[in-house]
Parts: C-alpha cells; structure tokens; sequence
C-alpha cells in the first residue's frame, strides 16, 4: 500500500503514443466501424428497410458500402 504523499492526486498520466501506434489504432477502429456498419447495412436490408439502408450508408460515405438491389455491396472508386 503506497503513502498518501506517494500517491498523485490526478492519476497516473498517461503516455502518448507514437506516431506508428496512433496510425495502428487508427486504422483498427476504422475497420471495427466499417465491420459494424456492414452489419447494420445487412440488418435493415434484411428488414427491407432498403431507403435506410441506402441512407445510412450514404450518409457514412467512408464505409464504402452501397444498396443495389437490396444487397450491401463495397463501393468501387
């Protein structure tokens, strides 16, 4: 058990990151909110929600999905 005068009353500080490991977890929350779009995409499809589908993923351009058909496709540029 640490004394009261060891103890820093605003926390332990947090370290920062460098520039390789903020691009890392950059990159893996993009594609985590990619994955969960898809899933939504899929979802409202399935409920023939088509219209929303094709909003929300118009409206998250950056997860490069598109409704044809009533099917989540990747968007090609």
């Amino acid at each position: 058990m640490k004394r009261i005068s060891e103890i820093n009353p605003l926390g332990e500080e947090r370290a920062n990151p460098d520039e390789e490991t903020r691009k890392k977890l950059r990159v893996e929350r993009l594609q985590r909110e990619k994955d969960e779009g898809y899933q939504m995409l899929v979802e409202l499809c399935n409920l023939g929600e088509y219209d929303m589908a094709e909003q929300l993923a118009n409206r998250n351009f950056n997860w490069r999905y598109e409704i044809v058909d009533g099917v989540v496709i990747e968007r090609i540029d």
